[in-house]
């Protein structure tokens, strides 16, 4: 069960459709930890994916509709 939820995170489906790396991917996490623990603010990760440059809007469109595709 966990690992089929894992498979549905935003991350992970980056990953697999190879928009990013696992090094990119634990860049962005990084930054999003720094920034709840210092800023108070979360920020998703395919916004700090975009901001980063490492992602293009329609390849984080494309990750979110896969999540619709697979509640279909």
């Amino acid at each position: 069960m966990v690992e089929k939820e894992l498979d549905k995170r935003f991350g992970t489906i980056a990953v697999k459709k190879g928009f990013i790396n696992q090094e990119q991917l634990i860049k962005a996490f990084t930054i999003q930890v720094e920034e709840n623990l210092e800023k108070g603010e979360h920020r998703l990760i395919g916004a700090i994916l975009l901001d980063l440059g490492l992602m293009t809007i329609q390849q984080i469109d494309e990750v979110i509709n896969s999540f619709e595709t697979d509640r279909r």
